[in-house]
């Protein structure tokens, strides 16, 4: 069942296809603060990211996913982007974890649900 997963699957981790491309072409370019690591192919054209863990898209960095796009041409790790005032730390997707944001008043939220305030009308046909 591993080798069958392995050359088969995407979603366990890289397939045996991308790790013989990540060795005979590829290129370490770096790591980010999720552990996820990025390869570019020899002559700079292709560019791609192993994840560690789980495959989510959303778990790549703003400045790594403009390098990823070919949008910067240096990597995050040769020229920084600057942080801005206004940002926050990235995140990943969290919805479907258990630390996914529930908002007051949801059903998935610990503890008692607020009582309707009354000011809820039913809409009747008759008028």
């Amino acid at each position: 069942m591993g080798l069958f997963r392995d050359i088969f699957t995407w979603w366990t981790g890289p397939t045996m296809g991308t790790r013989l491309l990540t060795a005979r072409q590829g290129v370490h370019v770096g790591d980010d603060e999720f552990g996820n690591s990025y390869y570019e192919s020899r002559d700079g054209k292709r560019r791609w990211v192993i994840y560690d863990g789980e495959i989510e898209a959303s778990k790549v960095p703003a400045s790594w996913h403009g390098w990823l796009h070919h949008t910067y041409d240096e990597p995050p790790t040769k020229d920084p982007l600057p942080k801005r005032a206004w940002e926050t730390a990235h995140q990943p997707n969290l919805t479907g974890t258990p630390d996914a944001y529930r908002p007051k008043g949801s059903l998935l939220r610990d503890g008692p649900r607020a009582k309707a305030t009354g000011d809820y009308e039913a809409w009747s046909p008759d008028g």
